[in-house]
């Protein structure tokens, strides 16, 4: 199943607190997350019932390229764009290079509940970035190192899967056999 994740979703169907889940979305029984999507991070999640599609997707060693649209704060600079494509050093170590590109802002793009922060005298802009690994809050501790803070991040694909035709909040179910 290929799930729009809105923003302020946990990656889950239970949680002690009153934070909404994938419980809210999703009336699928046994079905479980591969990989996971941060709460203040939104776009493409695949669920599956499948254990084996869910180690090959999550487990970094199979290398399953991650496609994110990202919206930072500045005017992205070809420079900062170039170290993200060599890989950029975290606290935790060198990351994997990346694709990145600067893009205008994608098209049907759902308006984010809250919107991101604005600042009158501060432009955006948005940038399309692809991982082969999955590091805690990687993509934006990679464009903060590089100087361009991220305020909107959306997963738009996962492998071969994509968020095209899904609107946030929605989900469509798939065979994976032949998708």
């Amino acid at each position: 199943m290929l799930f729009n994740k809105p923003f302020n979703v946990l990656c889950q169907f239970t949680t002690d607190d009153d934070r909404v889940t994938l419980k809210n979305f999703i009336d699928i029984k046994d079905v479980y997350a591969a990989g996971r999507l941060d709460y203040d991070s939104e776009g493409l999640l695949l669920l599956t019932d499948d254990g084996q599609l869910q180690h090959r997707i999550s487990d970094p060693k199979y290398k399953q390229p991650k496609t994110y649209w990202v919206q930072v704060e500045g005017v992205i600079s070809e420079d900062a764009l170039k170290q993200l494509r060599k890989g950029v050093e975290l606290k935790d170590g060198k990351t994997r290079p990346a694709r990145a590109q600067k893009i205008d802002e994608p098209e049907n793009l759902w308006p984010r509940n809250p919107p991101i922060r604005e600042r009158k005298n501060i432009p955006t802009s948005w940038l399309q970035l692809s991982i082969t690994e999955g590091k805690n809050r990687q993509v934006r501790r990679m464009t903060a190192a590089v100087g361009f803070p991220t305020l909107r991040l959306i997963r738009y694909k996962i492998g071969r899967w994509s968020l095209d035709d899904i609107d946030s909040g929605q989900h469509k179910v798939i065979n994976t056999s032949s998708s």
